[in-house]
């Protein structure tokens, strides 16, 4: 089964490491496939140097008293949710950080030119190793 890819506005981020968040239905029946699949995320925040590389294991959410319990969906959210989206929860395995410097324009005028050869001359070296994070585990005190 493969989700179109789309832009999501992410419900909420819990204690465990899920990710909630609605997605346009596929086109193929959801109950022709597993529940629960391997998937990547990229998150993105227009203006900012950074984004986020996720993978982890998503679950797709259809029962109505599963989606019920979640607190502070509206009833119409709720329906909504039956019929063009699907609510799926998103399991952190793993969160690579990337950091990169937006491009700049520059005007084609004398402090366009300073301004270029400033950064040039300042410039901090890039970082091509992303940040790896992984949610921790409980620990356990026996």
């Amino acid at each position: 089964m493969k989700f179109p890819t789309t832009i999501v506005s992410i419900l909420n981020v819990d204690e465990l490491a899920n990710i909630w968040f609605f997605t346009n239905r596929p086109e193929q029946h959801l109950q022709e496939f597993d529940k629960e699949f391997a998937a990547d995320m990229q998150i993105y925040r227009k203006g900012k140097g950074y984004y986020l590389q996720i993978t982890g294991k998503a679950y797709i959410i259809n029962d109505p008293e599963e989606l019920n319990s979640l607190i502070g969906l509206s009833d119409e959210i709720k329906a909504k949710a039956f019929q063009e989206m699907v609510l799926i929860k998103f399991k952190i395995g793993s969160a690579k950080y990337y950091s990169y410097q937006p491009r700049l324009s520059y005007k084609h005028n004398l402090v366009g030119l300073l301004n270029r050869f400033y950064t040039w001359l300042f410039k901090e070296p890039a970082r091509h190793e992303p940040a790896v994070y992984r949610p921790s585990l409980p620990k356990f005190g026996f």
